[in-house]
């Protein structure tokens, strides 16, 4: 069991102003599950921060809440170790838990409201967008950090989602006030090419990082082509 739980204390204002700097700069955000059939999860971890990777999130719905907290420590220990971001999942009890840097929510979950009464003021906390006007409701919210556009392309990771398309982006890139990341069937090679074209200068992967042959390698790919 985890030792270090981190309950949500007082409001620290250095605490939020690192995260907000490190979001800036921000350019790729990795979404893995917790890597058990693999048994290698710190290995992985270590491996994506030190190639590029500026944020990774733990996205595991097979595992109960005290599983997801052992890996999230894992994580969590990750991060600081290569002073990178780290961020959960939809569950508010978790986040607070341990302490979250990011906390990502859907469409259907938290509000913004309710995840900052729960988590306080610290935590960097981003919504997923699949339309235009989702996305500008997410810009225009001043409890949210950062929002995602997509999927950009049909993606097995969200089955059933429909695929929005590159006309989201182009919007974002061209009237967003707030960090935002392009997500969904993004690849290297020519869907990079297209992403980045339409204006996205961020990024989450999951399949293009969590399962290559050497992820250090696909990560600093990845994160050059986004300088």
């Amino acid at each position: 069991m985890p030792t270090n739980l981190r309950p949500v204390t007082l409001h620290d204002d250095a605490v939020r102003a690192a995260r907000q700097r490190a979001l800036e700069k921000a350019r790729l955000y990795v979404c893995t599950d917790a890597r058990r059939d693999r048994g290698d999860l710190a290995r992985f971890l270590d491996s994506a921060y030190a190639n590029g990777v500026d944020v990774i999130q733990l996205r595991d719905k097979s595992l109960e809440a005290r599983d997801e907290i052992e890996a999230l420590e894992v994580l969590s220990a990750a991060a600081r170790r290569h002073g990178k971001l780290f961020a959960v999942n939809d569950r508010a009890d978790v986040a607070a838990l341990v302490g979250a840097d990011v906390f990502h929510v859907g469409q259907g979950d938290l509000s913004s409201e309710q995840a900052r009464a729960l988590l306080g003021p610290d935590v960097i906390l981003g919504r997923s967008t699949h339309s235009v006007g989702q996305a500008e409701a997410a810009d225009d919210d001043a409890d949210i950090d950062y929002f995602c556009v997509g999927p950009v392309w049909e993606t097995p990771t969200k089955p059933g989602r429909d695929a929005v398309g590159l006309d989201p982006v182009r919007r974002a890139a061209e009237s967003a006030q707030k960090p935002w990341f392009a997500i969904g069937g993004i690849t290297g090679g020519a869907r990079l090419d297209r992403v980045v074209g339409a204006g996205a200068q961020r990024i989450v992967v999951v399949r293009a990082v969590t399962d290559a042959d050497n992820v250090g390698r696909a990560a600093r790919a990845l994160r050059d082509r986004l300088e």
